[in-house]
């Protein structure tokens, strides 16, 4: 079955210069895996063609269920130099949990 991320996850963003930082925090330990799984650079690459125009990475952090994305080239020149409503990436977090996952059967 299809979900959008923010049925099993929080995020949380900002930004680094013209990158943005996405956190994204799985609401249960047991979802952190689907993460791993489902949620990989190039997915979120995808996710965010047309604003994202750099490469994208991801860091694990197990020990807190999250994974963090660094997306390059994301903010048009960042904080001071963009005509973007959001120059600081701040919404990009709530973007993320849009995209949709395959899951298994969830309780």
């Amino acid at each position: 079955m299809k979900v959008q991320l923010l049925e099993i996850a929080h995020s949380r963003s900002g930004d680094k210069g013209n990158a943005s930082n996405i956190g994204l925090i799985a609401k249960k330990p047991e979802y952190y895996p689907i993460l791993l799984e489902q949620v990989t650079a190039d997915r979120v690459k995808q996710h965010f063609a047309g604003v994202c125009l750099g490469k994208v990475e991801r860091f694990e952090l197990p020990n807190l269920h999250a994974l963090n994305f660094l997306l390059q080239d994301a903010l048009d020149g960042g904080g001071t130099l963009s005509l973007r409503a959001d120059p600081q990436g701040k919404t990009l977090g709530t973007a993320l949990l849009r995209m949709e996952i395959e899951v298994g059967k969830m309780e």
